[in-house]
């Protein structure tokens, strides 16, 4: 069913239609029309995760304090004028309000019509609010962070009824670094004022932050390029400066890397880091100088390391790496998401072709998984061995999963990830 293309003409005939087809599907009936596919797959996640369709599940809002200090901490707050001057001129006059959730679904900024946050207020649309999939059922901030996907809910695709009376888009921002997810930004409204142009304007806009912070982060480098030059100047052998966060800035001696996994909590001293092997830590104003030590190519003793894979949380997944020279961790993308809890599904190792028809099906596209199983070795360093790909066989690891298999990964379209999911349900 086309919902855009039917609610332009009649909002009010597309909102029937989907209230029955909801209707219908939650009683277990043949609905008259099928939901369009991003629909129906977000309702049988929401109807795994218990969510009432009259009430939904609820949680409490944040404090003041707590969401001061995520807006604080939030990337976000650094493109706030340029999602403002995107979508608020615009959303104003179309009775719409613009909502900016973290990473977590967590609303941290509501801002638009007077009279269309009142009545938002009255279903919890909330700073302060948890609106995940898993809490409050399909709608335009939990179902783009799941599915990293730009969405628009009309009417009776919500799953919980006092949502109906709405229409949502929302697109999720990502770290233009590394892909992480930094929130999802959403314009709703009543559902009268729907537009079929919403969902791209949303999108695009949101594209624009994630250019916005692109740019930003070249800045920070660039400024502490210049900080560098003179250190690495009289730096002999090879030696990097990097910023807080790993992100190179410049090199010396070495061939260039864009980042440097750094431990969880940098401090001066010897440490042991992938790629680079031993060396010395020291602090740069905005950074870190990084020197190759000796023995550089040796690692540490390899019976002690662990790596803990956490996908149990949707959006959320984590790489962390404990050792004799301490603890890093890295945020994942989802196609590295994906990597890795396959390579950890069959330790005994999988070979390009296998790892090409787990994730696309087709075993003919293995140049596009050397190409990011190379990206992943770049951070795991030796703890991935390759022909075929597998984790090194002294290396311990732990996979951290969903409570419920059916929300492993439920962005992925991976074959071999879709089966493990389709096999969990009765």
């Amino acid at each position: 069913m086309n919902v855009p293309r039917l609610a332009a003409v009649d909002a009010a005939r597309a909102a029937r239609v989907l209230s029955e087809v909801r209707d219908a599907r939650l009683a277990g009936r043949r609905s008259p029309v099928a939901p369009r596919p991003v629909i129906e797959q977000s309702w049988q996640r929401v109807l795994r995760s218990g969510v009432d369709p009259e009430a939904g599940s609820g949680a409490g809002l944040l404090s003041a304090e707590e969401v001061l200090r995520r807006r604080e901490a939030s990337p976000l707050r650094e493109v706030l004028p340029v999602l403002r001057e995107g979508l608020l001129s615009a959303a104003d006059v179309a009775q719409h309000i613009m909502v900016v959730s973290d990473g977590e679904g967590r609303v941290l900024w509501r801002e638009g019509c007077s009279p269309v946050l009142r009545k938002a207020d009255r279903v919890g649309l909330e700073v302060g609010a948890d609106w995940r999939e898993d809490v409050v059922g399909t709608n335009g901030v939990g179902t783009p962070a799941v599915v990293r996907r730009p969405v628009q809910v009309f009417a009776g695709e919500h799953f919980v009824r006092s949502h109906t009376a709405w229409t949502c888009a929302g697109a999720p921002i990502t770290d233009p670094r590394d892909g992480r997810l930094l929130g999802v930004v959403d314009v709703s409204g009543p559902l009268e004022t729907m537009h079929p142009a919403t969902l791209a304007w949303v999108g695009a806009v949101a594209k624009l932050a994630e250019a916005s912070l692109r740019e930003s982060h070249l800045r920070s480098l660039e400024r502490l390029r210049t900080v560098a030059a003179p250190v690495l100047a009289r730096s002999g052998g090879r030696a990097a400066v990097v910023d807080g966060d790993g992100w190179t800035a410049a090199v010396t001696g070495m061939p260039y890397v864009s980042r440097i996994v750094l431990p969880k909590s940098p401090s001066p001293g010897r440490r042991w880091l992938p790629v680079l092997g031993w060396c010395s830590v020291e602090p740069l104003a905005g950074g870190w100088l990084v020197r190759s030590a000796d023995g550089a190519d040796e690692p540490p003793a390899r019976t002690a390391t662990r790596i803990v894979l956490d996908v149990s949380r949707a959006g959320r997944w984590s790489v962390t790496v404990s050792g004799p020279e301490g603890v890093w961790s890295r945020e994942l993308t989802p196609r590295h998401a994906e990597l890795l809890y396959l390579l950890a599904a069959h330790r005994g190792g999988r070979s390009a072709a296998d790892l090409a028809e787990d994730v696309f099906g087709d075993r003919g596209r293995t140049v596009t998984v050397r190409a990011e199983m190379s990206r992943v070795r770049r951070y795991l360093g030796a703890l991935l061995e390759h022909r075929p790909y597998r984790y090194g066989e002294e290396v311990e690891v732990d996979v951290l999963l969903p409570e419920d298999p059916g929300r492993l990964l439920p962005h992925s379209t991976a074959p071999a990830v879709a089966g493990v999911r389709t096999a969990s349900v009765p």
